[in-house]
C-alpha cells in the first residue's frame, strides 16, 4: 500500500491506540476453544495491535472472526473497529470504509464512534479522498470542541489528528491552533506528552513560525526520552536538524542526523527513515562533501519506494541530477532530472489536491450553511405570508415584494459563492508571493503552448534566471527583505513580457520564461534587457542600506533542443549553470557553438 504522510501516520498510531509493540502471549493461540471470545477480544485490544501487522495481532483477529456471535453487540462493534484497524495497514480501504460506516451507523458507544471517525478520516486522506476527507474533519472538530462529552484522552488524540491532516494540507495556522488546544484546555497527560510536543513542533515548523521554537524542541526531545518514545524523539530532531541546515549550520545537521540514524533504522519506519537520509543528502552536499551527499540521496531514494512523491524522495532526485551534471555526465543527469520532474509533479499536484478540497469543503460548508439560512427565512417568509393573506388584497403587494427579496438574496449568495470558487481556483495556480503562475501551472501552461508551437512550425526559446546570491540577501537581511527582493525582480521582468510569454516561478529564487516565436537572438536580446532591469532595481534593507540585486541567465532553443519541455529545461539550465560559473550576472546559452555570449551588457567572444 502507499505510506501515509510522515505527521498523519504518527497520529493515527496515536489516536487508535499508541504506545510501543509487545510480545503476545504464545498461549493465546495454542488452544482456540480454551480461551472465551471476550478474553481474545481483550487481547487484541492491547495498543500493540493497533501499531502492527505482526502475525500474532493477526493471528488473534482471525480466531475471533468466526466466533463474533459468542461477542456481546457493542463488543462485535470494538471487533470490528480492530478489523477496520488492521485494514487499513494491510491497504484495503474497500473492507475498512465498509467496516467503520457500520460502526457509525449500529454503535452506541460514543467514545468508539469518536475514535472510529478519527480513523475514517485518516483513511480518507491516504485514499487522496481529500474532500470526503475535510467533510468528516469538521464533524471530528465538532465532536471534540469544547463543551464535548468526550474522554479527555479522546479529545487529546482528536486535536492530535485534526492538526496533523491540517499540517498536511499547508494549512499550518489551522495546525498550530489545534495543536496548541491540547495545551490551553490541560489535555495533555502524562506519558502522552511526546506525542502532543512533536504535533505543536511540526505545526509551527511548517508554518515557519522559528522564533521560540528551539527551546520547545530541546523540551521535546527531553519530554520523548523521558517516556521512551524513540520513534517522535527522532521526529522532533529531524526538525531541528532541518532548522540547523536552514540556518547554514550542515556541521550541525550531519551530526545531529548521523548520531541517530542507527536508532532510526531499528525502529524500521520507512518514512522517518528516508527523511533523514534525504536531508543527510541536503547536508553533505552543502558541505562539500559528494560522495557522501550522493551515497545517501540513493538511500532515500530506495527507502521512499512507498510515496515515490514524498518531499525525501524528490529532494534526493535533485541532489542527484545536480550531482551528475556537475560530473559531466549527461545521461545520468538526464535521467535523474526526468525523475526529478516526475516526483516533484506529483507532490505538486498532491499538495495543490489538498489545497483545492480544503478550500472546496470550507466553500461547500458556507454554501450549506447560506443556504440553511435561506431556508429559515423563506419559512419565516411562508408562515408571515399566511398571516398576511387574511388581510386580503390589500397585502399582495408587499407579499411580492418580500418573495422578491427571497429570490435576490438566493441569486446574490449564489454570485458570492460562485465568485469565491473562481478565486480560490485562480489562487491555486498562481504563487502567493509573486502572484505568477506557480510551477505546476508553468509546466502545463508551456508544455501546451510548445504543442501548438510544434504543430506550426513556430519558434520558441525557454529562458530560466537565478537570482544572485540571494541566500546570502537573506541570511544578511533577513527573508522580509528577500521576498522584497524577489517581488522586485518580478516586477523588473514583467516590464519586458509579452502577453503571449509564459512566466512562472519555479522555486526560490529561480525563474522560467517561455517565448513563442521567438529566435535566439531575439531571446538573447530580451534576456539581455531584463537582466539590466534587474540589475537597475533598488531594493532597500530595514537598515536603509541599498541591496545589491543581479541575476544570472540561461537559455534554450527549440532548434538545438526540440520541443520537448524537460529537454529546454535540461538545456536552458546548463547555460544557467555556465553563466554562474563564468561569474553570474550575464546571459549565456547551452550551444557550445554560440559564438559570443553578453556579459553585463557587452558582446564578449567566447574564444
Amino acid at each position: 500500500m502507499r505510506a501515509f504522510s510522515a505527521l498523519r501516520r504518527l497520529a493515527l498510531i496515536a489516536a487508535c491506540g499508541g504506545g510501543l509493540p509487545f510480545a503476545v502471549s504464545t498461549g493465546v493461540a495454542a488452544s482456540t476453544n480454551a480461551v472465551d471470545a471476550a478474553s481474545l477480544l481483550q487481547q487484541a485490544e492491547h495498543p500493540a495491535c493497533t501499531t502492527s501487522l505482526s502475525d500474532q495481532c493477526v493471528s488473534l483477529l482471525r480466531q475471533l472472526e468466526p466466533r463474533i456471535d459468542e461477542l456481546a453487540p457493542e463488543q462485535q462493534q470494538h471487533l470490528r473497529y480492530l478489523q477496520a484497524w488492521q485494514a487499513i495497514l494491510a491497504g484495503d480501504y474497500k473492507k475498512s470504509d465498509a467496516l467503520t460506516h457500520a460502526i457509525l451507523s449500529d454503535s452506541q458507544d460514543d467514545d468508539l464512534r469518536l475514535k472510529t471517525r478519527m480513523l475514517q478520516v485518516n483513511s480518507l486522506s491516504e485514499q487522496s479522498r481529500f474532500e470526503d476527507a475535510f467533510r468528516q474533519l469538521d464533524q471530528l472538530v465538532g465532536a471534540i470542541g469544547e463543551g464535548s462529552r468526550a474522554t479527555p484522552s479522546l479529545r487529546e488524540k482528536g486535536y492530535g489528528v485534526v492538526s496533523s491532516l491540517y499540517a498536511d494540507a499547508g494549512q499550518y495556522a489551522l495546525a498550530s491552533y489545534y495543536a496548541e488546544q491540547i495545551f490551553t484546555q490541560g489535555l495533555a497527560r502524562p506519558g502522552f506528552t511526546c506525542v502532543d510536543d512533536h504535533a505543536r513542533i511540526a505545526a509551527r515548523f511548517g508554518g515557519r513560525q522559528w522564533n521560540g521554537i528551539e527551546p520547545l524542541i530541546s523540551e521535546g526531545v527531553a519530554t520523548c526520552l523521558k517516556e521512551n518514545n524513540s520513534l517522535y524523539a527522532n521526529g522532533i530532531r529531524y526538525f531541528a536538524a532541518s532548522l540547523a541546515l536552514q540556518q547554514g549550520d550542515s556541521d550541525k545537521a550531519i551530526a545531529l542526523l548521523s548520531k541517530h540514524l542507527a536508532e532510526v533504522h531499528r525502529d524500521n519506519y520507512s518514512q522517518q527513515v528516508a527523511q533523514f537520509e534525504g536531508l543527510l543528502a541536503q547536508a553533505y552536499q552543502q558541505a562539500g562533501k559528494t560522495p557522501l551527499a550522493r551515497q545517501f540521496a540513493l538511500a532515500a531514494v530506495g527507502h521512499g519506494t512507498s510515496n515515490r512523491f514524498a518531499p525525501a524522495v524528490v529532494e534526493a532526485y535533485k541532489i542527484l541530477y545536480t550531482l551528475a551534471k556537475q560530473e559531466g555526465d549527461a545521461a545520468s543527469a538526464l535521467a535523474y532530472h526526468e525523475k526529478y520532474m516526475v516526483a516533484d509533479k506529483g507532490h505538486l499536484d498532491e499538495v495543490s489536491a489538498k489545497a483545492l478540497a480544503f478550500q472546496t469543503v470550507k466553500q461547500q460548508l458556507a454554501a450549506n450553511k447560506a443556504q440553511v439560512d435561506t431556508l429559515s427565512r423563506q419559512n419565516q417568509v411562508l408562515k408571515l405570508q399566511q398571516a398576511l393573506d387574511r388581510k386580503a388584497s390589500e397585502t399582495s403587494r408587499l407579499q411580492l415584494l418580500l418573495l422578491l427579496l427571497v429570490l435576490g438574496f438566493i441569486a446574490f449568495m449564489t454570485y458570492r459563492i460562485k465568485r469565491s470558487q473562481l478565486r480560490f481556483m485562480k489562487l491555486a495556480r498562481r504563487d502567493g508571493l509573486t502572484g505568477i503562475f506557480n510551477r505546476q501551472h508553468f509546466v502545463t501552461s508551456a508544455e501546451q503552448q510548445l504543442q501548438y508551437c510544434r504543430k506550426s512550425s513556430r519558434q520558441a526559446c525557454l529562458v530560466l534566471i537565478d537570482l544572485d546570491h540571494f541566500k546570502v540577501v537573506n541570511d544578511t537581511h533577513g527573508h522580509a527583505v528577500g521576498d522584497r527582493v524577489l517581488k522586485r525582480a518580478v516586477a523588473a521582468c514583467e516590464q519586458h513580457l509579452r502577453s503571449t510569454d509564459i512566466f512562472g516561478r519555479l522555486g526560490g529564487e529561480e525563474f522560467g520564461i517561455l517565448l513563442p516565436e521567438c529566435t535566439l537572438e531575439q531571446a538573447l536580446a530580451r534576456a539581455e534587457q531584463i537582466r539590466e532591469a534587474i540589475a537597475a532595481a533598488s531594493v532597500f534593507g530595514d537598515n536603509l542600506a541599498e541591496v545589491p540585486v543581479s541575476a544570472s541567465f540561461g537559455v534554450a532553443t527549440i532548434e538545438r533542443s526540440g520541443y520537448d519541455l524537460r529537454k529546454l529545461l535540461v538545456d536552458a539550465d546548463d547555460g544557467l549553470y555556465r553563466a554562474k560559473r563564468e561569474g553570474r550576472n550575464r546571459v549565456m546559452v547551452s550551444d557550445d557553438t554560440q559564438p559570443r555570449q553578453r556579459v553585463a551588457g557587452v558582446a564578449v567572444d567566447h574564444g
